[in-house]
C-alpha cells in the first residue's frame, strides 16, 4: 500500500485547529509517527518480543490506541501460544478501516497467524476479557488526565497472573532543564527527519490541547494505585519511553 509524505502543516495555516485522527491524519500517519517518535520502530517490533514472553495460552492480547495496527502486527509476527487472538480498539473510524486492510494484508503474506478482531471503540467501555497482554502505545496521553487510573485500573483487574501491561508514552520531566535539553533534543530529531520549524510549529499547536504527557513518577504511583506490583521501565529514546507493568 502507498504511504503518502506528511505535509499536514507544511504551509501556513490561518488557525490551526486540534489535532484529530481522522482521514488526513490516517493517508500520512505511518511517515508521521516514524518521524515524530525516537525509537518508534524499535519500540513496536520489540513489543511483539515482549508480548511473546507474557502471553497465556487461550487468552487475549489488546492493543488499544491500535491507530494502524502496526503493534498488533507485531503481536501475530511474535506470539506461538495456543488459542490466543488479538482485540486492536480504536475511536477512529479512519484509523479502523485502515487497520483492516494492513492487517488483510498482513495474512496474506504469512501463514499461523493469531486471529484478530478490530473493534471502532472506546477504551474506556470495553467489555473486558482475561488477557495475558496489554498494550498502550501512545494511547493513554490522549486518554483525559482524570480518567487514566480508571482505565489502569480495568486492565489490571482483566489481566491474568503472569501478565503485563506494556505502556509506551511521551515523557515530560519534574527537572526543568532536564525536561527543556530533552524538548530540544526531540526538536532537533524533527528537524534532523526534514520537518521545518514551520510543520513543527503548527504540530505543536494542533497537539497541546490533546495530548497531556506525564513524567516518568506520575506513571510509576498511577500504576501502584491502579494495583500493579512493578513497573519497569524497558526503553527510552530522549523523551519518549516504554515500560512493562506487572500486576
Amino acid at each position: 500500500m502507498t504511504q503518502e509524505p506528511d505535509r499536514l502543516f507544511a504551509q501556513p495555516l490561518a488557525q490551526v485547529p486540534d489535532f484529530a485522527f481522522n482521514e488526513d491524519v490516517v493517508r500520512v500517519f505511518p511517515d508521521m509517527i516514524k518521524r515524530s517518535v525516537p525509537g518508534y520502530p524499535a519500540i513496536v517490533e520489540n513489543l511483539g518480543v515482549l508480548a511473546a514472553h507474557f502471553a497465556k495460552p487461550d487468552t487475549l492480547l489488546y492493543d488499544l490506541g491500535c491507530s494502524l495496527g502496526a503493534v498488533t502486527q507485531a503481536l501475530r509476527r511474535h506470539v506461538r501460544q495456543d488459542g490466543c487472538r488479538v482485540v486492536a480498539v480504536d475511536n477512529s473510524s479512519a484509523m479502523v478501516e485502515r487497520c483492516r486492510e494492513y492487517l488483510k494484508a498482513q495474512d496474506s503474506m504469512f501463514q499461523e497467524l493469531l486471529p484478530v478482531e478490530v473493534v471502532e471503540g472506546d477504551i474506556l467501555q470495553l467489555p473486558w476479557q482475561p488477557a495475558s497482554v496489554v498494550a498502550l502505545n501512545f494511547t493513554l496521553q490522549f486518554i483525559a488526565p482524570e480518567r487514566r487510573l480508571e482505565l489502569l485500573g480495568r486492565i489490571r483487574q482483566t489481566l491474568v497472573p503472569g501478565g503485563a501491561l506494556i505502556l509506551s508514552e511521551k515523557l515530560r520531566f519534574a527537572d526543568t532543564e532536564e525536561h527543556e535539553l530533552l524538548t530540544e533534543l526531540h526538536l532537533d530529531f524533527k528537524r534532523a527527519n526534514g520537518y521545518s520549524d514551520l510543520e513543527i510549529a503548527q504540530k505543536r499547536s494542533a497537539i497541546e490541547n490533546v495530548m497531556k504527557p506525564d513524567s516518568l513518577e506520575e506513571h510509576r504511583q498511577r500504576l501502584r494505585e491502579a494495583g500493579f506490583s512493578k513497573v519497569v521501565p524497558w526503553f527510552q529514546c530522549i523523551n519518549f519511553a516504554s515500560l512493562i507493568a506487572l500486576p
